[in-house]
Protein backbone atom coordinates (compact mmCIF):
# COMPACT_ATOMS: atom_id res chain seq x y z
CA UNK A 1 0.00 0.00 0.00
CA UNK A 2 1.42 3.42 -0.92
CA UNK A 3 2.39 5.90 1.79
CA UNK A 4 -0.36 8.27 0.63
CA UNK A 5 -3.03 5.60 0.94
CA UNK A 6 -1.63 4.43 4.30
CA UNK A 7 -1.92 8.02 5.52
CA UNK A 8 -5.51 8.21 4.27
CA UNK A 9 -6.39 4.99 6.10
CA UNK A 10 -4.72 6.15 9.30
CA UNK A 11 -6.58 9.45 9.16
CA UNK A 12 -9.83 8.04 7.77
CA UNK A 13 -12.96 9.43 9.25
CA UNK A 14 -16.51 8.97 8.18
CA UNK A 15 -17.11 11.39 5.32
CA UNK A 16 -20.30 13.40 5.63
CA UNK A 17 -23.29 11.95 3.80
CA UNK A 18 -23.50 14.10 0.70
CA UNK A 19 -25.89 14.47 -2.16
CA UNK A 20 -22.90 14.50 -4.52
CA UNK A 21 -22.54 15.63 -8.10
CA UNK A 22 -24.15 13.25 -10.59
CA UNK A 23 -22.50 15.27 -13.39
CA UNK A 24 -18.97 14.09 -12.51
CA UNK A 25 -17.32 12.79 -15.73
CA UNK A 26 -16.83 9.28 -14.32
CA UNK A 27 -20.51 9.06 -13.43
CA UNK A 28 -21.61 10.39 -16.81
CA UNK A 29 -19.46 7.74 -18.52
CA UNK A 30 -20.86 5.01 -16.26
CA UNK A 31 -24.42 6.12 -17.00
CA UNK A 32 -23.75 6.05 -20.75
CA UNK A 33 -22.34 2.51 -20.54
CA UNK A 34 -25.30 1.42 -18.38
CA UNK A 35 -27.79 2.89 -20.83
CA UNK A 36 -26.07 1.15 -23.75
CA UNK A 37 -26.26 -2.15 -21.84
CA UNK A 38 -29.87 -1.58 -20.81
CA UNK A 39 -29.12 -1.65 -17.09
CA UNK A 40 -31.86 -0.59 -14.68
CA UNK A 41 -29.45 1.28 -12.37
CA UNK A 42 -26.95 4.07 -13.00
CA UNK A 43 -23.96 1.88 -13.90
CA UNK A 44 -20.66 0.41 -12.78
CA UNK A 45 -17.61 2.21 -11.41
CA UNK A 46 -14.06 0.82 -11.19
CA UNK A 47 -12.70 0.48 -7.63
CA UNK A 48 -10.00 3.17 -7.99
CA UNK A 49 -12.54 5.69 -9.32
CA UNK A 50 -14.99 4.72 -6.56
CA UNK A 51 -12.31 5.49 -3.94
CA UNK A 52 -11.63 8.85 -5.59
CA UNK A 53 -15.32 9.81 -5.57
CA UNK A 54 -15.87 8.55 -2.01
CA UNK A 55 -12.73 10.02 -0.46
CA UNK A 56 -13.49 13.38 -2.12
CA UNK A 57 -16.93 13.45 -0.53
CA UNK A 58 -18.69 13.21 -3.89
CA UNK A 59 -20.37 9.89 -3.15
CA UNK A 60 -21.52 7.65 -0.32
CA UNK A 61 -20.01 4.16 -0.18
CA UNK A 62 -22.44 1.50 1.01
CA UNK A 63 -21.14 -1.98 1.78
CA UNK A 64 -23.94 -4.47 1.10
CA UNK A 65 -22.07 -7.57 2.30
CA UNK A 66 -22.98 -9.41 5.48
CA UNK A 67 -21.81 -8.19 8.87
CA UNK A 68 -19.62 -11.28 9.06
CA UNK A 69 -17.88 -10.47 5.77
CA UNK A 70 -17.16 -6.94 6.92
CA UNK A 71 -15.80 -8.13 10.25
CA UNK A 72 -13.70 -11.08 9.12
CA UNK A 73 -12.64 -10.05 5.59
CA UNK A 74 -12.38 -6.28 6.06
CA UNK A 75 -14.17 -3.14 4.99
CA UNK A 76 -13.61 0.37 3.67
CA UNK A 77 -13.07 2.90 6.49
CA UNK A 78 -16.16 5.00 7.13
CA UNK A 79 -18.37 3.11 4.69
CA UNK A 80 -22.02 2.64 5.53
CA UNK A 81 -23.32 -0.87 6.02
CA UNK A 82 -26.68 -2.09 4.76
CA UNK A 83 -26.66 -5.85 4.19
CA UNK A 84 -28.34 -7.05 1.01
CA UNK A 85 -28.46 -10.57 2.45
CA UNK A 86 -27.65 -12.08 5.83
CA UNK A 87 -26.08 -15.20 7.31
CA UNK A 88 -23.99 -17.89 5.68
CA UNK A 89 -26.85 -18.89 3.40
CA UNK A 90 -27.22 -15.27 2.22
CA UNK A 91 -30.92 -14.90 2.87
CA UNK A 92 -32.24 -11.73 1.24
CA UNK A 93 -32.70 -8.88 3.73
CA UNK A 94 -36.37 -7.81 3.36
CA UNK A 95 -35.58 -4.48 5.09
CA UNK A 96 -32.76 -3.50 2.71
CA UNK A 97 -34.51 -0.51 1.13
CA UNK A 98 -35.85 0.80 4.46
CA UNK A 99 -32.41 0.50 6.05
CA UNK A 100 -30.80 2.26 3.08
CA UNK A 101 -33.37 5.07 3.25
CA UNK A 102 -32.55 5.52 6.95
CA UNK A 103 -28.83 5.92 6.23
CA UNK A 104 -28.57 7.76 2.90
CA UNK A 105 -30.59 10.47 1.18
CA UNK A 106 -32.30 9.47 -2.05
CA UNK A 107 -30.47 12.26 -3.89
CA UNK A 108 -27.03 10.99 -2.90
CA UNK A 109 -24.61 9.37 -5.33
CA UNK A 110 -24.39 5.84 -3.92
CA UNK A 111 -21.55 3.42 -4.62
CA UNK A 112 -22.50 -0.13 -3.63
CA UNK A 113 -19.83 -2.68 -2.72
CA UNK A 114 -20.11 -6.45 -2.22
CA UNK A 115 -17.64 -9.34 -2.43
CA UNK A 116 -17.42 -9.70 -6.22
CA UNK A 117 -19.76 -7.09 -7.69
CA UNK A 118 -22.78 -9.38 -8.12
CA UNK A 119 -24.92 -8.84 -5.00
CA UNK A 120 -24.33 -5.11 -5.33
CA UNK A 121 -25.96 -5.22 -8.78
CA UNK A 122 -29.11 -6.70 -7.22
CA UNK A 123 -28.97 -4.09 -4.46
CA UNK A 124 -28.49 -1.30 -7.02
CA UNK A 125 -31.53 -2.48 -8.95
CA UNK A 126 -33.65 -2.53 -5.78
CA UNK A 127 -32.42 0.89 -4.63
CA UNK A 128 -33.10 2.42 -8.04
CA UNK A 129 -36.58 0.91 -8.09
CA UNK A 130 -37.16 2.47 -4.64
CA UNK A 131 -36.36 5.96 -5.96
CA UNK A 132 -32.61 6.38 -5.44
CA UNK A 133 -31.52 8.11 -8.64
CA UNK A 134 -27.73 7.71 -8.69
CA UNK A 135 -26.86 4.18 -7.65
CA UNK A 136 -23.64 2.66 -8.97
CA UNK A 137 -22.14 -0.79 -8.55
CA UNK A 138 -18.45 -0.95 -7.66
CA UNK A 139 -17.10 -3.35 -10.27
CA UNK A 140 -14.99 -6.30 -9.08
CA UNK A 141 -16.30 -5.93 -5.51
CA UNK A 142 -14.12 -6.06 -2.41
CA UNK A 143 -12.36 -9.37 -3.14
CA UNK A 144 -12.68 -9.86 -6.91
CA UNK A 145 -13.16 -13.07 -8.85
CA UNK A 146 -12.10 -16.57 -7.87
CA UNK A 147 -8.69 -17.48 -9.31
CA UNK A 148 -7.38 -20.81 -10.62
CA UNK A 149 -6.61 -21.88 -7.02
CA UNK A 150 -10.25 -21.25 -6.00
CA UNK A 151 -9.29 -18.18 -3.95
CA UNK A 152 -10.30 -14.55 -4.06
CA UNK A 153 -8.13 -11.47 -3.68
CA UNK A 154 -5.71 -11.74 -6.60
CA UNK A 155 -8.04 -11.22 -9.59
CA UNK A 156 -9.49 -7.75 -9.16
CA UNK A 157 -11.38 -6.24 -6.30
CA UNK A 158 -10.92 -3.33 -3.91
CA UNK A 159 -8.11 -4.97 -1.97
CA UNK A 160 -6.09 -6.04 -5.02
CA UNK A 161 -5.96 -2.39 -6.12
CA UNK A 162 -4.33 -1.55 -2.74
CA UNK A 163 -7.17 0.77 -1.83
CA UNK A 164 -7.78 1.63 1.86
CA UNK A 165 -9.42 -1.04 3.97
CA UNK A 166 -9.36 -2.12 7.58
CA UNK A 167 -10.20 -5.28 9.45
CA UNK A 168 -11.77 -5.65 12.89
Amino acid sequence: MSAAIQSQVANASVPPVVVGDPSHPSLIDARARAQALGLSYAGGIEPVEAWSLYSSGLAVLVDVRTAEERKFVGHVPGSLHVAWATGTSLIRNPRFVRELEAKAPKGAVLLLLCRSGRRSVLAAEAATKAGFGSVFNILEGFEGEIDEHNRRGARGGWRSHSLPWIQD
